[in-house]
């Protein structure tokens, strides 16, 4: 099992960059890294970088990027100039990641929409999204990964409605983003993920969180802990237990933790944290002979 860095996990640390991130994690050995949009997006407008010397960075290192995190709030689009401008995205997306050798597109569901839509609605206009994106993304061989989101307000927050789409779209190159925090923060289904393929589950984000009560409102992305803290509260064991019985052939997890107290970190502090406590955390369930270590 290789381990790989979110960038959620420092993107509001001081004097946060996106080349100093694939800098320290290629110095810690991390194996992959996911780039987020936000801090892409940021740096590009800043000019501290262009896709262009960042496609080059990748060139010459070990660090591979695992995906491009993300295309958000893709479905339920209520007029044709807002489905027109998701489909702009996809493009642009698409040319980012062939500069920077990136094979897959996280996906986001839009949250607190104003229609009152039952699930098989969302589930219909997310398959016919989907249906569009692919036929965008096969000639370039990128796949999408629907990141379903824990909290009450997202058109997708439990992992087997996101999986029901993924069956019904019925394509090599659509999957699931399995992140644990938001697995438990709204009570998905275990027998659900039990049935699964395997082979759908795209990307998978290890963290930890507090033990909140599912769905509160104060249980948001700010209660999570790097795995394996103390505090923490998620089966670890089940989910790697699982994970292994079902064929999950992504041969990476990426850690994932998005807590107010590590951005106070220096930004090389956060990556070499998260280096250390991801790699001891993935020893105790996985073997990690492949991982590089520097």
């Amino acid at each position: 099992m290789k381990i790989g860095f979110n960038e959620g996990c420092n993107r509001f640390c001081k004097d946060h960059s996106v080349l100093k991130d694939l800098e320290f994690c290629e110095k810690y050995g991390f194996d992959y890294i996911d780039i987020q949009s936000e801090c892409l997006d940021r740096d590009l407008e800043a000019g501290k970088v262009t896709i262009e010397q960042l496609g080059d960075w990748f060139k010459s290192h070990h660090l591979t990027m695992l995906s491009y995190n993300a295309l958000k709030f893709f479905n339920m689009k209520q007029t044709q100039q807002e489905k027109d401008a998701v489909m702009a995205e996809l493009d642009e997306i698409i040319n980012r990641c062939l500069i920077l050798d990136c094979k897959m597109i996280v996906v986001v569901p839009s949250e607190n929409i104003s229609v009152h839509a039952t699930r098989g609605e969302i589930r219909e206009d997310a398959v016919a999204v989907l249906k569009e994106m692919v036929k965008k993304v096969e000639p370039h061989g990128i796949k999408l990964s629907i990141e379903f989101c824990g909290s009450p307000g997202m058109t997708i927050n439990r992992f087997e409605d996101a999986y029901a789409i993924v069956q019904e779209v019925n394509s090599p190159l659509v999957g699931v983003t399995l992140d644990q925090y938001h697995f438990h923060a709204m009570a998905s289904d275990w027998a659900a993920l039990e049935k699964a393929d395997g082979k759908k589950i795209f990307v998978w984000h290890v963290n930890d969180m507090e033990d909140m009560p599912c769905g509160a409102p104060y249980n948001t992305d700010e209660i999570r802990l790097w795995p394996g803290d103390s505090r923490g509260c998620l089966d670890h064991q089940r989910y790697s237990d699982v994970l292994k019985k079902i064929g999950f052939e992504g041969n990476c997890c990426t850690v994932e933790v998005f807590r107010p107290d590590y951005h106070e970190l220096t930004q090389e502090e956060n990556v070499r944290t998260a280096a250390e406590v991801t790699r001891s955390h993935v020893e105790k369930y996985w073997d990690c002979t492949t991982t590089v270590l520097r």
